[in-house]
């Protein structure tokens, strides 16, 4: 049997996509899960979860599985995890896509600082008490215990298995994408005055923007971590092109 054999990074709603596309198209894929959720969707692909160990243990995968392309479809901020993938298929001439939503883009009438780091945006909260809705999942909480003098609102995948690191905090348990109806009525239920988000670009989360736009919330973006070049495009479509053409001629 000839064609590519696919090892396709996931972990976000356009990796789902994707593996539905490949699916579709009858492609050989593996679609590898971080394993940081306890119960990630379901894939129409053979799926593995779990670590690899580093650059040496996924350029061990890719030989071991006679991978020929692989799809980084992780999230923007999975930065170790794609530089580990750039690495791994430069040692073992793997051709390497990245599928990467565009980054969110501040509109007119946003009260929005961009900031470079998590630990820049926990400075950047105010010294007043604040209603923080804190956007950024449950890692890095720690960043911002230090400033127990604000309300925390924590929106996560899974229920907290350990006390949350704050005084005065609340979280609920939701996956996206989310609405703007049913976030305008989180941020007014939990009285929020700053959104600290991560800029993970897409859809599927932006509801949370359109929300604070409208109730004149600040916005403290942190913005993507720098990642050596490497193709990028932002659709399954034109990764399918890539496989059935580009791929072919090493671009």
């Amino acid at each position: 049997m000839h064609g590519p054999i696919i090892l396709l990074l996931g972990g976000t709603s356009e990796s789902s996509q994707m593996a539905r596309a490949l699916a579709e198209s009858g492609l050989r894929a593996v679609f590898s899960y971080a394993g940081r959720t306890e119960a990630p969707r379901p894939q129409p692909l053979p799926t593995r979860i779990g670590g690899f160990g580093g650059v040496a243990g996924l350029a061990d995968y890719l030989r071991a599985h006679g991978i020929t392309h692989l799809i980084d479809a992780t999230h923007p901020f999975a930065a170790q995890m794609s530089r580990n993938a750039i690495e791994a298929c430069a040692a073992t001439g793997v051709k390497l896509i990245a599928l990467e939503r565009p980054a969110w883009q501040a509109e007119h009438s946003d009260d929005w600082q961009s900031l470079a780091t998590l630990e820049e945006a926990a400075a950047a909260l105010p010294e007043r008490p604040a209603r923080v809705f804190l956007a950024i999942g449950k890692q890095n909480l720690d960043l911002f215990a230090a400033r127990q003098d604000h309300f925390y609102l924590l929106r996560l995948v899974d229920a907290p298995v350990a006390p949350l690191p704050f005084r005065d905090a609340a979280w609920v348990v939701d996956r996206g994408p989310f609405s703007l109806e049913n976030d305008l009525a989180l941020l007014r239920a939990h009285r929020i005055t700053h959104l600290v988000a991560k800029n993970a670009g897409g859809i599927g989360a932006a509801a949370k923007l359109a929300a604070a736009r409208a109730l004149g919330v600040k916005i403290l973006m942190v913005e993507r971590p720098a990642l050596p070049a490497r193709r990028i495009v932002q659709s399954p479509e034109a990764v399918l092109a890539w496989l059935a053409h580009g791929a072919e001629r090493g671009v």
